[in-house]
């Protein structure tokens, strides 16, 4: 067995039966199944509606009826309450608030809502929204506008997307795959920091307990670096394919347990309490269909670029990350040292967007061909659209091209990094280290 191998063993056991790994790998499924089960619970628990309506006073006889109509789950009719009725029934909490709509509302355009305050913006919003179409509809009536005219301006356009490929006409699903490759290239955004800074913390602890000297009179740094980069990212591997499978488990658990339960004016109860966002608790798949959007069906290729370019920008900043904790004696010490190795990420996902908006333009193409920033955007890029197999070879080699500089450059820090004690180096003096020989 290799002296690397020996390494990436070590590290590897050390790191899995360590009581951190476990705690974490269970907990973060059932935090999962929190945050899609609280949400629904809560609308549940909230009842049908019947309880804390919005009441409609309506003066000009002929909106009232159609606010109702649209959404009986929120709305009710004043019916013969008067405002004093009214404002008594909004202290006695029998229903959250009541508007009134003045008869000169076509002319002044103001409506008047009473609550006991603090609704909050969604709420208000969610009035106006009810309200305007109503009244607008009603100004174009009022003028004489055809109601033929009216429905053909209400109408709108769907655009339905298609794209063309060698076995025919498919649905294109360019808008959820985006928001796929966002979540994916936020994810690995995430695990770097999460298991890069693990490597850094470990160099750290070993180089404070002088553990690493015994090590580097055997081994050489390239070797350390290597054992120690790989062992980790195994580690990190296993835990993502554990969270995975749990939290598929648990999800699915979660959903059988609610399934019963839920009814439309549940889900309709869900966004209310989110402020008219269902995709956070209706799940990114419900809200995908809800909005008409085509769900992507994730490829072999997808998956394989997604574990590809996790270990290729882990393996990268980890190299990275490592040579700093060399080259300090506490982790306090290490932030000044880090805002370089971060700055490249952070920088990352400042560009997701333009990718997201253009995943075939220039500047998407030549930045997820960098290797610092290739493992986020060109994940990206895959699930946004179908990229150019010279562009997944080239951005993969010039990955592996850079993890293997980023050993060398961490392995030339390293060398001396883990022997120098008492100060913190500058950027000058970790530079000087990096071309002497020694």
């Amino acid at each position: 067995m290799s002296k690397i191998t020996v390494i990436i063993a070590h590290e590897y056991r050390t790191r899995v039966r360590a009581k951190w790994f476990i705690v974490s790998t269970l907990l973060a499924p059932f935090g999962l199944a929190l945050i899609i089960a609280v949400p629904v619970l809560a609308a549940i628990l909230a009842g049908d509606g019947s309880v804390g309506k919005v009441a409609v006073l309506d003066k000009t006889g002929a909106l009232a009826a159609s606010v109702v109509a649209r959404d009986t789950g929120s709305y009710e009719l004043a019916g013969t309450r008067t405002e004093e009725q009214l404002a008594e029934a909004v202290k006695s909490e029998q229903i959250q608030a009541y508007v009134v709509i003045p008869s000169d509302v076509l002319d002044s355009g103001k409506v008047t809502m009473y609550s006991r305050g603090g609704s909050g913006i969604a709420f208000e919003s969610s009035i106006q929204e009810a309200l305007e179409p109503l009244i607008v509809k009603a100004r174009l009536q009022k003028v004489g506008t055809d109601t033929a005219v009216i429905g053909l301006v209400e109408r709108g356009i769907d655009v339905v997307s298609l794209k063309v490929t060698d076995k025919g006409i498919e649905a294109d699903a360019s808008k959820a795959s985006a928001m796929l490759g966002y979540m994916a290239g936020f994810f690995i955004y995430i695990l770097i920091f999460l298991y890069g800074s693990m490597v850094m913390r470990g160099v750290v602890e070993e180089k404070a307990n002088r553990i690493i000297e015994v090590i580097a009179s055997s081994v050489r740094p390239f070797e350390i670096m290597m054992g120690k980069v790989v062992g980790i990212g195994l580690v990190g591997l296993t835990q993502i394919v554990l969270w995975c499978a749990l939290g598929s488990l648990v999800t699915m658990g979660v959903g059988a347990l609610l399934a019963p339960s839920i009814t439309p004016e549940t889900m309709q109860n869900v966004q209310n309490m989110q402020g008219g966002m269902p995709q956070q608790s209706m799940g990114m798949a419900g809200a995908l269909a809800s909005s008409g959007i085509v769900l992507p069906s994730i490829s072999v290729v997808t998956i394989l670029m997604f574990v590809f370019n996790f270990f290729a920008g882990y393996f990268l900043y980890a190299s990275l990350f490592a040579a700093v904790g060399s080259a300090v004696d506490q982790e306090s010490d290490a932030n000044s040292l880090t805002f370089p190795i971060t700055f490249p990420v952070i920088l990352t996902m400042l560009f997701i967007g333009n990718v997201i908006a253009a995943p075939n333009g220039t500047f998407a193409v030549v930045a997820s061909m960098i290797p610092l920033f290739s493992p986020i955007l060109m994940t990206v890029r895959v699930a946004a659209t179908d990229v150019p197999v010279w562009q997944l070879i080239t951005s993969m080699t010039l990955s592996i091209a850079g993890f293997f500089a980023a050993i060398w450059l961490a392995s030339r820090i390293y060398r001396i990094g883990i022997l120098s004690y008492g100060k913190k180096p500058t950027i000058r003096e970790i530079i000087r280290w990096i071309t002497v020989r020694v």
